[in-house]
């Protein structure tokens, strides 16, 4: 018997080895020959029906590995190059109906547990080896794999704009995975096919390629990895095919615009071929085109002179004759007026004609007639001159002329003041005024002083009159200070306490300049970010610095912004005062976030004005919507408002609106409007078409970015035309989009009834009612005049303890630029009216008193004590329980009684 080394053939108890006594080998035999009693087909080795095929493991699931062959004696499995157990082999044997040879057929089953215990060069495998009387086959090797899909994806697809008829390329790597996960694409949730699109590939690594973006493939594009385990999906990417505004044909030039003369010729053209679509942007360029046209003018006809007359005709008539061509009628021009030709009687005995008796009546009463009328004329004009001789000469009354300049008088009456004020024009300037309205002293005269022991300085030329270019606000003060205020524009100033010295008083102006701007941008770089504001007279004598505010536009950022403060000068330029990040010894600038607050010494006429320094500059703009009936009851108007945001240049705005009876559809809004040359876009979206209707290619309006971007306060706007398909509607809903290309978005809702007679005003600010304008006194302050007193002469002087200026300026956030209150006589009275004027609209003393707080001015000890050993420890508590003066525009209200006590209580 050969021995069979390789195996497990002790253990196996093979059924062949019980046949197999005695076995030798036959030529050119590949294995050893079974006893004949074994049914067999001689010469014929194993032929393999089925062989073990590749699996997967799922889970915890065991695979099957099948094998079939004939003819065989026996089957067994091996695995990894060892044999599995015979207890392991499921065997059953059949007969082939077909051959009638006998089939053995063998399963066995492979674990999870069996394939990760294995840790070989290669992965697991199996192969079926089978026996015959002539020999062994083996069959091909399965091997066997544990399934698996992870969760994430090496690449996700990412979205996309791309424009028509560009190419889409959507990148995917599906998770790692086995067997290999295949990829499909699903749009919109619906299986993506390159089979039925020819415009669609699918095949390339995993990728999405689209060749020509159409409108029709912007969605939402899923990547989708499965194999046999199990399946996964990307994250979503949205696909948007946008269509860039292209313009059409331009249309033919119109006809000049004038009859005569040098006119305007223009063609336009709409950005609608096509129109953007999905975010696409907007033509670039100009819709309107214009072209100066000379219409020829029409020259009317003009008679010649009369030929000579013609002979007398035996009829007693001669003729004569005239041409139109004298110029001949062109261009449209008028023939000549009459008659060409002329026919009269011939008389002088050159022709004989009888004539009756009533023809001689008639022309002697023709004569008589004409005689009478000489007659009358002339005693007419003799009677005029004679009654015209006894004036002298003639006379042309100049007064007529300069009426309007006569000298005048007024009296004004103040608090404590009651002198008369003379105002009179000099003789030799009638006509002088104030430039841009203001008192002419501004530009070049001094002040008069009245040397009364209550004198009051006065502007030596007329009262200041308003003009329609301005918003002024005047106000007398003296020794105690006060405060101007221009309602509803953000602008103020505050004159402090002794800043005017005593038995003194000035009247003051404050007035905002609403004509066009004097400013003029360099190159298009510097704007204005708040209205030009004057104060005065420009004689003006005062011993500590006022504080002026003037709201501005510009989101504050030194990074992106050089702000500077200018002042005019006499000949009507523009000279830099100082940058706000500089520190100055003749001015101080504090800059929040809407405000710009300036401690100034000099009268005159002020601005601040930003030069973006990258295309991340920032002003802030205030959306408003108004709606008015149309010109018809039909037609309905909404006008969208785009302005700097500041109160001045709203109040513009609402100027506009009241005169023409708009009404505010949505509270004004703020757009972020970047300085990087993009324009700014106004769409009306949602208007129910069933309900009305609006003009084609009017949906869509546009500025340019230079018109946003250098508006310098004055507002722009445009307008919306709609019309109503019926009377009966009465409500309007839509939405008005305002974005800046590439920038931000602002949504204006409009939901409104169109209906009504009489609707309820929206109130456009907050203190529309405000009235006052000026107050002086201490009711103009917040910090009792007490108090103030009390802090200068605490913090003016350094002590043993630090309580210094510089310490207060501290602790209420005013450190910036200490060197400007350095020089001044009392630090801390400025320090304090920076703080009045930063504060004007909070009417709030917290904030001094938790900084006095901080300082140390509050210790633990009793009241008593600290009235005795630290008397300043004491303003906190009264700073807390005060009251502030009388409201201008908003501040906070006091009596006259509880100001009195406060001031006794103060001072007591």
């Amino acid at each position: 018997m050969v021995a069979l080394t390789k195996g497990r053939y002790l253990s196996l108890g093979f059924v062949f080895l019980v046949y197999c006594t005695t076995c030798t080998k036959s030529k050119g035999a590949t294995g050893d020959i079974l006893p004949d009693s074994l049914p067999s087909v001689p010469g014929t080795l194993p032929h393999f029906l089925k062989e073990p095929e590749d699996s997967y493991i799922i889970k915890s699931n065991p695979i099957k590995l099948l094998c079939r062959a004939v003819p065989a004696l026996q089957i067994f499995f091996k695995c990894n190059g060892e044999w599995v157990h015979q207890n392991e082999h499921v065997s059953r044997e059949y007969m082939d109906q077909n051959t009638g040879l006998k089939v053995r057929e063998v399963l066995i089953n492979v674990s999870r547990q069996q394939v990760e215990d294995f840790h070989g060069p290669e992965d697991y495998w199996c192969l079926c080896v089978a026996w015959s009387h002539l020999g062994t086959s083996k069959s091909r090797k399965a091997t066997v794999h544990i399934a698996y899909l992870r969760k994430n994806f090496e690449q996700d697809p990412q979205g996309k704009e791309v424009p028509i008829k560009g190419m889409i390329v959507l990148h995917c790597r599906p998770p790692e995975g086995v067997p290999t996960a295949e990829v499909e694409w699903l749009k919109n949730e619906e299986l993506v096919s390159s089979l039925t699109d020819d415009n669609i590939d699918t095949r390339a690594d995993h990728n999405l390629i689209i060749n020509e973006a159409r409108l029709s493939d912007s969605g939402n594009y899923t990547c989708l990895a499965s194999n046999i385990v199990a399946k996964r999906r990307s994250a979503t990417a949205t696909v948007v095919v946008f269509v860039n505004g292209g313009w059409s044909l331009w249309t033919e030039w119109s006809p000049c615009n004038v009859p005569c003369g040098r006119g305007v010729q223009k063609r336009s053209r709409t950005c609608t071929n096509p129109a953007p679509l999905n975010g696409g942007a907007f033509c670039q360029g100009m819709s309107v085109q214009k072209i100066t046209c000379n219409a020829l003018c029409p020259i009317d006809g003009g008679w010649e002179k009369w030929s000579a007359w013609t002979a007398c005709s035996v009829q007693c008539e001669r003729q004569r004759r005239r041409e139109c061509n004298n110029p001949p009628p062109r261009h449209r021009g008028i023939m000549c007026e009459g008659p060409s030709n002329a026919t009269e009687n011939c008389t002088g005995g050159m022709c004989t004609q009888s004539m009756d008796g009533s023809n001689d009546v008639a022309l002697y009463s023709g004569l008589g007639s004409g005689v009478i009328v000489v007659a009358v004329l002339v005693v007419a004009v003799m009677l005029y001159r004679r009654s015209q001789s006894n004036y002298g000469v003639d006379v042309i009354d100049s007064s007529a002329l300069t009426g309007g300049f006569q000298s005048f008088t007024f009296k004004t009456t103040r608090q404590g003041v009651a002198d008369r004020a003379e105002y009179h024009a000099p003789k030799g300037h009638p006509h002088e005024t104030f430039p841009r309205g203001l008192n002419r002293d501004y530009s070049n005269s001094t002040v008069e002083r009245r040397s009364t022991k209550k004198g009051l300085l006065t502007p030596n030329g007329p009262p200041l009159t308003p003009t329609k270019d301005q918003m002024r606000t005047t106000g007398v003060f003296g020794h105690l200070g006060g405060r101007l205020v221009v309602p509803n524009t953000g602008v103020s100033l505050l004159v402090p306490h002794g800043a005017i010295t005593e038995d003194t008083s000035w009247e003051m102006y404050m007035v905002i300049n609403q004509g066009e701007s004097s400013f003029q941008t360099e190159e298009g770089c510097e704007i204005l970010l708040g209205p030009e504001v004057t104060y005065g007279p420009l004689g003006l004598d005062l011993s500590s610095p006022v504080a002026m505010t003037i709201a501005h536009c510009a989101e504050v950022d030194t990074e992106n912004w050089n702000i500077q403060l200018k002042r005019k000068t006499q000949d009507n330029s523009w000279e830099e005062v100082m940058s706000v990040e500089d520190e100055s010894t003749f001015c101080y600038c504090l800059m929040d976030s809407s405000s710009c607050h300036l401690l100034l010494d000099q009268p005159g006429s002020y601005a601040l004005v930003g030069e973006p320094l990258t295309q991340a500059a920032v002003k802030r703009l205030k959306l408003a919507v108004f709606g008015s009936m149309g010109a018809t009851p039909m037609h309905y108007s909404l006008r969208v408002y785009c302005v700097d945001d500041t109160p001045y240049a709203f109040q513009g705005v609402v100027a506009t609106e009241t005169s023409r009876g708009g009404q505010l559809l949505e509270e004004p809004k703020m757009l972020p409007f970047r300085g990087n040359t993009f324009s700014l876009q106004v769409y009306i979206q949602d208007v129910p078409q069933f309900l009305w209707s609006i003009k084609p290619f009017t949906t869509c309006q546009e500025f340019s970015f230079s018109q946003v971007w250098c508006s310098n306060q004055k507002p722009l706007h445009c307008a919306f035309s709609l019309e109503r398909n019926s009377p009966t509607t009465t409500q309007l809903s839509c939405k008005i989009s305002v974005r800046q290309v590439k920038g931000h978005e602002q949504i204006l809702q409009v939901y409104t009834s169109v209906a009504e007679s009489k609707k309820e005003s929206v109130p456009f600010f907050t203190q529309t009612d405000c009235t006052v304008t000026s107050q002086a006194g201490p009711k103009a302050f917040k910090i009792p005049l007490s108090i103030r007193q009390r802090i200068c002469a605490t913090f003016d002087t350094a002590n043993a303890k630090g309580k210094d200026w510089q310490l207060l300026a501290q602790k209420l956030h005013l450190d910036r630029n200490l060197s400007y209150f350095l020089k001044q006589q009392s630090p801390s009275a400025v320090i304090l009216s920076l703080w009045e004027a930063r504060h004007q609209d909070t009417g709030d003393l917290d904030s001094l008193a938790s900084a006095l707080e901080e300082i140390g001015k509050i210790h633990s000890k009793s009241a008593a004590a600290k009235s005795q050993e630290d008397p300043e420890s004491d303003l906190v508590h009264h700073l807390g329980t005060g009251s502030p003066g009388n409201p201008v525009c908003g501040m906070g209200e006091l009596t006259n009684h509880e100001t009195a006590n406060s001031v006794q209580e103060y001072t007591g």
